[in-house]
């Protein structure tokens, strides 16, 4: 049996495009971005919880499931992702947002930080996925063998290699079925992810941010994950940073109620 949102889908025209989102709560809005091969419905442990406290509102970036996409076509970038965030803040939430973004959502995060911090209250980036200069990522092109399986009519084959690489050995196996419904919907947008190349972000742009900044990692993500951490800790020297115990990658539902906490604590200052 398939899985459905637990909160019924709405609709925002953002930049000519029917972005999906879900919301839950009152308050002060939280927009939570999520990475490769999810959507709104990743955040489900997130989103009644931490809507005790904000307007929670989680989008499902352009191209990414209710949308069926075969790769054809553009609008898949992290320029344009972070673009739909930052119209999708102002034209739905209203107001500055605190912005969380996980994984690739994370790099997306990032780039709306860095477009328009003004549109901002605060940044939360839980193992962001980015490249930094001079970095040799050494999972050695695994999205285009991921893509080449999926190619070959090997679905589930290219997504387990997908999922085990970035959140460790055997994932996809272990995973709940909700989880593999989520991520085989968003199987075409990999073939944009394999396409994309967006620019290696320094020290000088990262240190320039002025928001405050939440770092979060799991205690078992794999590489490179908190090596990428350690370095943002450095650039940023006015942030947090709390590790997720007994969770990987997927800290949000690996342990929900700690992820949770850490960033309501943090927003409460």
């Amino acid at each position: 049996m398939r899985s459905e949102p637990v909160l019924p889908l709405q609709t925002a025209e953002i930049g000519g495009y029917a972005l999906s989102y879900t919301e839950y709560g009152e308050g002060a809005p939280l927009v939570l971005v999520h990475g490769s091969l999810s959507d709104s419905r990743y955040w489900k442990s997130q989103m009644a919880p931490l809507g005790r406290s904000f307007r929670v509102l989680a989008v499902c970036l352009r191209r990414y499931w209710p949308e069926t996409w075969n790769g054809e076509g553009d609008g898949f970038s992290v320029a344009q992702h972070a673009a739909d965030v930052l119209e999708f803040i102002d034209r739905v939430a209203g107001e500055p947002a605190h912005l969380v973004g996980h994984s690739r959502g994370g790099r997306v995060a990032l780039e709306a930080a860095l477009t328009r911090p003004d549109a901002l209250r605060s940044l939360t980036l839980a193992d962001p996925g980015l490249a930094l200069p001079g970095d040799d990522d050494a999972r050695g092109g695994f999205r285009q063998r991921a893509l080449e399986l999926i190619r070959d009519g090997a679905i589930e084959e290219g997504l387990a290699l997908f999922v085990d690489t970035v959140t460790g050995p055997d994932t996809w196996q272990r995973m709940v079925p909700w989880f593999k419904d989520m991520v085989r919907d968003n199987v075409g947008t990999l073939f944009g992810q394999a396409r994309e190349t967006p620019a290696a972000l320094g020290a000088a742009e990262i240190g320039s941010i002025a928001l405050p900044t939440l770092l979060i990692g799991g205690a078992l993500s794999p590489a490179p994950y908190p090596a990428l951490l350690d370095t943002l800790e450095q650039w940023l020297p006015q942030s947090q940073r709390v590790t997720i115990a007994g969770s990987s990658h997927g800290m949000n539902l690996g342990n929900p109620r700690a992820f949770n906490g850490a960033i309501e604590a943090f927003l409460r200052g």
